[in-house]
């Protein structure tokens, strides 16, 4: 059987490192702002992890939705229809702009009622200036992200990886210039990470947007030769990536909504939350980088009407998701102590945040097989199911299991953890299920000609 998905594992490999080195820059961006943090009082912390809790809660429905885009373009360079490629450019823009504006507005109104969450007044205080810097940010990011899922679905990933990687150094600097208060800049601690972060994200849309114009690999795909009733394309970028945003929406809903109820415990416990679940994302984050080269070449392989690569490739990505996250696993539970440490030197802080590791390492294998499940799914364009099961999973069978172990219980935060990881492995089970039984009735010749 290894011998059989060798050629699929080096082709989703070649697809997916400079993806994942994409998302790696973007989430470490996060990793530097609460390490950075972390060095401030605890107050500060639990502030970003608030504040980061309901951005993502509502940003990832943008970012969900365009990773629609990328399958879209791979089906059509597969199909050998460039004119299709070049239309998909414009109207991935076009979304993304539409997205920012939604997404925008209705993040203004959580940020000006933040006593909604029930948060400590001064937890709520920080947040809320933290949080309108990050909304500043959000059209360059949804930008960024459009063109980056237009050239990573032509099979030209490595410029957005590079652009992400000079960002990250660049927020770096900018956090140590803005929080810290040097070069003559005043101290701005938290509201300092905004301002670094929102600044790096538009390098990365204004960057992304020249190269993509001036490079000459990029031409054959963004020359439009004729109008194919464009907005078909639109409705198609939002029908296919709408319930992948979803999917999405309701999987990092829940951990904001986690987020919210450990707020109810205490600051220190927040603060707790956002160590672990940060140096998590990190994992997660790669994960996402395979199941979207397990997606490209799944929707590359369906454009081409090749049955079995379709098969082939989509059960590879979830076998690299599987081993990869297992790796990931027996690293957190041997090292938790040490990572811990880079973030924090709050005795209180540190405690909870490395049996939180520890529950996290349980939950990698599930978040990997599940993370990429979705991904190959999207690939054969099935994202509604998905998405009822990710609800399920969740906000049936995770959220309330969670307020019970908490709070009933008297299991703490750890409960809402334990909660999380029950979810995770039940949207596993049910979406690599799913991907292995849908898959082998598609009738691609047909599915490819309309």
């Amino acid at each position: 059987m290894y011998q059989r998905f060798i050629p699929y594992f080096k082709q989703i490999a070649i697809l997916s490192m400079p993806i994942i080195i994409g998302q790696l820059g973007i989430v470490l961006m996060g990793v530097a702002d609460v390490i950075m943090i972390g060095k401030l009082e605890a107050v500060h912390l639990a502030a970003a992890s608030l504040a980061n809790a309901i951005y993502f809660f509502i940003a990832i429905l943008g970012i969900g939705t365009l990773t629609a885009v990328s399958p879209l373009v791979a089906k059509s360079k597969g199909a050998a229809k460039p004119n299709q490629c070049a239309i998909l450019f414009n109207q991935a823009i076009i979304a993304a702009v539409v997205l920012s504006l939604f997404i925008g507005g209705v993040l203004f109104i959580i940020t000006q009622n933040l006593h909604w969450f029930k948060q400590t007044p001064a937890v709520s205080l920080l947040a809320k200036n933290y949080l309108h810097l990050l909304n500043i940010g959000t059209l360059p990011m949804l930008l960024f992200l459009a063109i980056k899922q237009y050239s990573d679905g032509l099979g030209i990933t490595k410029p957005s990886a590079v652009i992400t990687i000079i960002a990250l150094l660049m927020n770096v600097f900018l956090n140590w210039v803005f929080i810290y208060g040097n070069l003559g800049s005043a101290k701005l601690d938290l509201v300092g990470a905004g301002i670094a972060t929102t600044l790096s994200r538009i390098f990365m849309a204004v960057t992304m947007l020249i190269y993509i114009k001036t490079q000459a690999i990029y031409k054959p795909y963004l020359h439009l030769k004729q109008h194919e009733n464009d907005a078909v394309f639109l409705k198609r970028i939002f029908s296919v990536g709408i319930p992948s945003g979803l999917q999405y929406f309701f999987e990092v809903g829940a951990f904001a909504f986690a987020a919210i109820m450990i707020g109810w415990i205490n600051e220190f416990a927040l603060a707790a939350h956002q160590v672990a679940i940060n140096i998590a994302s990190v994992t997660y984050m790669i994960a996402t980088g395979i199941a979207a080269g397990g997606s490209i070449a799944v929707g590359d392989a369906y454009g081409r009407k090749n049955k079995k690569d379709m098969l082939d490739f989509g059960r590879a990505a979830l076998l690299m998701g599987a081993i990869f996250m297992g790796f990931c696993a027996l690293l957190l539970g041997t090292l938790a102590p040490q990572i811990i440490a880079l973030y924090t030197s709050d005795e209180q802080v540190t405690s909870m945040a490395i049996y939180l590791l520890y529950i996290a390492a349980f939950f990698q294998l599930s978040d990997g097989i599940q993370c990429v499940g979705l991904g190959v799914l999207r690939g054969i364009g099935d994202t509604k199911i998905p998405t009822f099961i990710t609800v399920f999973a969740y906000w049936v069978i995770g959220i309330p299991l969670g307020y019970i172990l908490c709070f009933k219980l008297n299991l703490s935060l750890y409960g809402i953890w334990f909660a999380l990881l029950i979810g995770l492995s039940l949207s596993a089970w049910l979406l690599s299920k799913r991907f292995l039984k849908e898959s082998t009735k598609i009738d691609v010749s047909y599915h490819a000609h309309n």
